[in-house]
């Protein structure tokens, strides 16, 4: 998986000319919830802006359902990230039956991020929601190739027959400058193609 990320990255950065001779490696903090949605509003509740964008495996019993989910929300007053926003994905295949390669993770150009503790005493980039949400894999890492970002899920996300609520990402998220843009991003896998386009919504930058 560690040459999948590499080759994922570097095929990105390519595509973006952004081509970089290392990355930066992110730091990951797994909190729950509802705690970091105390992050962005004092009274730990928000109201979300969600989005899907559909992932064109070719082998699905049903099309349109195996998706990228694009959540976003903002930083409230007397918050950490006032001022700013939340920005959240999940790779879902819940709803997906049939066959399919097994995804790697995310490639997204995602722009500047900001470093705060999303736990207690704990400064990170980027946040997984491995309590209190749905989602049963979480990251094994998250690379930085200039405004690039690699997120490489803890293991494979693989289609076993029917649909299964399990089969999903946790949320994982970053929180960042509050204007929005849609962009294309990929999902990677071990088959061919390689990558597939999906859209999902960054900081504008």
């Amino acid at each position: 998986m560690r040459v999948l990320s590499v080759a994922a990255g570097a095929a990105a950065a390519l595509l973006l000319g952004l081509l970089q001779a290392r990355a930066q490696s992110l730091i990951i903090a797994e909190v729950e919830a509802p705690a970091i949605n105390c992050v962005f509003h004092p009274a730990c509740a928000f109201t979300v802006d969600d989005s899907a964008s559909f992932i064109p495996l070719p082998y699905l019993v049903a099309p349109n359902t195996a998706f990228l989910q694009s959540r976003t929300f903002s930083g409230e007053p007397g918050t950490l990230a006032a001022g700013k926003a939340g920005y959240v994905y999940r790779i879902s295949l819940t709803q997906a039956a049939g066959t399919a390669d097994c995804l790697g993770g995310l490639v997204l150009n995602f722009g500047p991020a900001l470093r705060l503790p999303f736990r207690p005493g704990q400064l990170a980039d980027v946040f997984v929601i491995t309590g209190g949400g749905v989602g049963s894999i979480g990251l094994k890492s998250a690379n930085r190739f200039g405004d690039v970002i690699v997120f490489e899920l803890a293991k494979p996300l693989c289609l076993a027959g029917g649909a299964d609520m399990q089969n999903t990402s946790f949320f994982f998220g970053l929180a960042a400058e509050a204007p929005t843009m849609t962009t294309s991003a990929q999902i990677f896998s071990r088959g061919s193609p390689p990558f597939y386009s999906v859209k999902a919504r960054v900081p504008a930058h």
